[in-house]
């Protein structure tokens, strides 16, 4: 097939990635080859694909179409998360558009409806993730609530319960009072809100004086079971032990010693709500409340109900918490007990859902005994079990797990795992797998069952091996003797890529799940992205507007464009500021690869047969054949090291610069017409081969472009056997490297690099020819120059003379030991010119020293915005280089 005059990406992934599916490539059947395996993390069955989304996938993409190149059986699992409260929610707003809720159905009415919408609606990801070319086996794609992995789920509840790992307590918890549920505090957005300090005197029950207190939520003192004060202050020694009466409720609570009481802060004397605030739940244990003693003022909506000592007054009673603050300090002032209201900002949480404020609520959850299991997976780092990619996030996890609380995995939901738990009348609990085994352990109990679901992140953390058929499928082997099973093949999985905000929420639990249930690590190697943030550095929101919408950059670009940016600007333990002109930037590269193609295909150059480098005699031959191999070594190098902006730019600079510039300028007259027969032969060989091997290093990167060039470049008598998908890796052999032909291409592409910068720096005009007297060169560099003779004078535009240069005005231009003197008179205005870059010089280090100075200035590295110092700093070296490039223009001059 001809190349098209124009590279249009669209025309062409939507057509090559539907083969690929069709054809069963993204896993073709390796039963014998080494497995490779990657699990997706599974995105929300609501998303839709975001930038975040696009750059976990493409690293991921890269790593698994490189091990499939390889020859390895790579297995990219891929499947979606049930997302229990963003689904309900989207089902939910669809009733509320019919004047329906929720409440008006049954559960397993509702729960239909979700089924219903998400057959419908729910694969709109997956269908973006194909756009992007990801290839995953989509032929065994998984959905956490799928029955297989629904069994995991019941079977890992049951028994972490029966290894009481797993056990109902009542705890605080991050209560949602819009979704009515108990939330992650990944799920909590906090914001910084002005609000007030305020300040109140409570009395002490003897009548003796009162105590200062303040506090950000007047009304919890509704629910104040204490007042804690420093043991080591001073000023409230003698009080530790005395009672205060409480204003509106006239509760008596104790003033106790605790740590908890900062003396620097406010009064140092701290208000205690055991039952709605974490610290004070903290304070509450160690003064010996239990829990179940803890007062409770607030339901399921935040609004107002009576504690269990029914002190709250009546008028409270029924009230939103925030009408409840109003009134409680109306009451305050009333008394006489308002000290005085301070503005502050306060760090408030919000539902990333709701958007409401978030309540500290004491309730009755399922907890997982995550201290213990946290234990193995800390040592499976130490000791190298896990390789955490960059390392410096090993500390952040050792200290999370080390301090790590409970976990509640319980959710007021009805879309999700239901907890399979019963209770009986008397409010026995019964875990079993379903109701029957339930019943069995209960005898003739009447049973009903727990309405809560499971948190999706405890189904979640068990996708490395949930995925892979655990725990039907046997972990040593099919017992019939046909083979492994897909589990004791792919586990433990090679490589886990997630951003870094998911190592505690997903990264962590699935270590110590695997490690649990398994006895083996999920996953060999932890790699942690950054964040990808707007050009300018700011973190990407909608308020601000400055999302970027990865599937817009795919019609405008191409998927291949997109993909390249993200990996090459994918540097360990930095985040990405995305530049739309990066993008446009690659894009440029994919049509500079298609124009190679183009010249290759008119000139005869097609497909290799071979996957070995075809002999060649000519030097800029041996040179780039010894090129393609030094890149296939760092190639290989920079992905096994997970450096991903290596791996990008080691191709594109040798793609870009040593292929398509100078190997096909060099050998532009070989292919001309009338040229050596025998040569040309070798060079159309060797072109066809190097440009084979950069299809298949590029197709991890740009899967797309590669693979069209792959089938547009085979021809009749260069048929390809297989798609460049399943094609094979180049061959890193050193014996092709050819140093003596490295170092006289090398010299030559520096030698007419050197001119041609000279010609630029001087303004001499771009169609005039040069004589070039050359002093002082070597017995090899005069080899050289006659060798070489004809593409210097092509690409340099000089002609080498005999003899001495003429006097007179002359650029020199020095390449190793020779000097090459290009006399200048009569072709440019020599005055003038050096007027020029004097001029040029002066401004060029006029800046230079104004911007040395702004930044040895501490005030302004210190106080300005940290994207100023950095501009300046920028500004500075292209100023320094600007000056340098001139200086050395006049120099050359003489």
């Amino acid at each position: 097939m001809t190349i098209d005059k124009t590279f249009d990406p669209a025309a062409i992934e939507a057509r090559w990635y539907a083969y690929w599916e069709e054809q069963g490539l993204f896993r073709p059947e390796r039963p014998d080859a080494e497995p490779y395996t990657i699990v997706i993390p599974p995105p929300n069955v609501t998303g839709s694909l975001h930038i975040g989304h696009a750059l976990d996938d493409t690293l991921q993409d890269v790593l698994v179409r490189h091990a499939r190149l390889k020859g390895k059986d790579a297995l990219w699992v891929v499947g979606t998360d049930h997302a229990g409260i963003a689904t309900q929610m989207v089902v939910e707003r669809q009733l509320n558009a019919k004047g329906q809720k929720r409440t008006d159905f049954s559960r397993d009415e509702f729960v239909e409806k979700v089924w219903a919408w998400k057959e419908e609606s729910g694969g709109t990801i997956t269908r973006q993730l194909r756009r992007l070319g990801a290839s995953c086996d989509w032929a065994n794609e998984r959905f956490t609530m799928d029955e297989g992995f629904s069994k995991a789920v019941l079977k890992v509840f049951v028994d972490l319960y029966n290894q009481k790992l797993l056990y109902r307590d009542k705890r605080l918890v991050n209560w949602d009072p819009g979704l009515k549920t108990a939330i992650s505090d990944l799920e909590v957005e906090t914001k910084e809100i002005q609000g007030k300090f305020w300040h109140f005197s409570y009395p002490l029950a003897d009548g003796s004086g009162a105590i200062s207190v303040a506090t950000t939520r007047p009304e919890t003192m509704l629910a104040d079971m204490a007042v804690a004060v420093n043991p080591e202050d001073d000023r409230y020694r003698a009080l530790i032990g005395r009672q205060v009466k409480l204003p509106i409720t006239g509760r008596l609570i104790p003033i106790i010693a605790d740590e908890h009481a900062d003396p620097e802060l406010g009064s140092g004397a701290v208000k205690i709500t055991p039952g709605h605030d974490f610290n004070d739940f903290e304070v509450g244990k160690r003064a010996g409340f239990k829990p179940a003693e803890m007062l409770n003022m607030l339901d399921a909506e935040a609004k107002v109900v009576q504690t269990s000592d029914g002190l709250i007054p009546e008028d409270y009673l029924g009230l939103d918490r925030f009408a409840a603050r109003n009134k409680v300090v109306e009451a305050i002032e009333a008394a006489g007990l308002l000290e005085k209201i301070e503005d502050r900002v306060i760090q408030t949480p919000y539902g990333d859902r709701s958007g409401v404020v978030i309540e500290p609520w004491l309730t009755d959850q399922w907890y997982v005994d995550a201290e213990t299991l946290a234990k193995p997976a800390i040592e499976a780092v130490r000791s190298g079990a896990i390789k955490v990619v960059p390392e410096s996030w090993t500390k952040t996890y050792y200290n999370w797990l080390e301090n790590i609380q409970p976990w509640c995995v319980s959710r007021q939901l009805w879309w999700g795992h239901q907890i399979p738990a019963w209770y009986d009348e008397q409010g026995n609990v019964f875990v079993a797998e379903d109701e029957a085994a339930a019943q069995a352990l209960a005898g003739n109990a009447k049973l009903t069952r727990d309405p809560d679901v499971l948190d999706t992140w405890f189904s979640s953390a068990l996708w490395p091996f949930g995925t892979l058929g655990w725990p039907d499928a046997p972990l040593q082997g099919d017992p019939t003797g046909a083979g492994k099973s897909l589990l004791t093949r792919h586990y433990p999985n090679d490589v886990l890529i997630s951003g870094f905000d998911i190592l505690f929420f997903w990264d962590a639990r699935m270590i110590m799940q695997g490690l649990h249930f398994m006895g083996e690590v999920p996953f060999k190697t932890l790699y942690l992205h950054g964040l990808v943030r707007a050009a300018d550095g700011s973190k990407m929101s909608k308020s601000k507007g400055n999302t970027v919408d990865p599937l817009g950059l795919i019609d405008k670009y191409g998927a291949d464009a997109l993909r390249f940016t993200l990996t090459a600007m994918e540097s360990q333990g930095r985040d990405i500021k995305l530049d739309e002109k990066r993008v446009e930037g690659y894009r440029n590269f994919a049509t500079k690869l298609w124009n190679a193609a183009r010249f290759a295909q008119s000139n005869g150059i097609a497909a290799s047969t071979t996957i070995e480098a075809p002999k060649a005699e000519l030097a800029v031959n041996r040179w780039i054949i010894a090129e393609t191999v030094k890149t296939v070594q760092a190639l290989d190098l920079a992905i096994a090291d997970l450096r991903y902006d290596e791996a990008a730019n080691t191709i594109y600079h040798f793609t870009w610069a040593s292929f398509c510039d100078w190997y096909i300028e060099l050998t532009k007259p070989l292919l001309a017409e009338g040229a050596d027969e025998a040569q040309a032969a070798e060079t159309r060989a060797v072109a066809g081969w190097a440009l084979d091997q950069i299809l298949v290093m590029l197709h991890p990167f740009m899967p797309f472009i590669t693979e069209e060039l792959w089938h547009a470049l085979a021809g009749p008598t260069h048929p390809r056997p297989y798609d460049i998908i399943v094609a094979k890796w180049p061959m890193a052999d050193a014996r092709a490297i050819d140093p003596a032909a490295q170092q006289e291409i090398d010299w030559l592409i520096r030698m007419i690099s050197e001119v041609r910068a000279a010609r630029t720096g001087l303004n001499v005009p771009p169609g005039a020819r040069l004589p070039a007297h050359v002093r002082g060169a070597s017995e090899l560099t005069r080899t050289r120059l006659a060798a070489n003779g004809v593409a210097i004078a092509r690409l340099a535009r000089i002609d080498l003379a005999e003899g001495d240069a003429p006097a007179g005005g002359a650029a020199q231009v020095v390449v190793d030991e020779a000097t090459y003197v290009l006399p200048l008179e009569g072709v440019i205005d020599l005055d003038a010119e050096r007027a020029r870059l004097a001029k040029g010089i002066a401004a060029a280090e006029k800046e230079r020293d104004s911007l040395a100075g702004r930044l040895g200035n501490p005030a302004f590295v210190e106080r300005a915005k940290p994207e100023a110092v950095e501009k300046a700093r920028a500004d500075h070296a292209e100023k320094s280089l600007e000056a340098e490039q001139l200086s050395a223009a006049l120099a050359r001059l003489g």
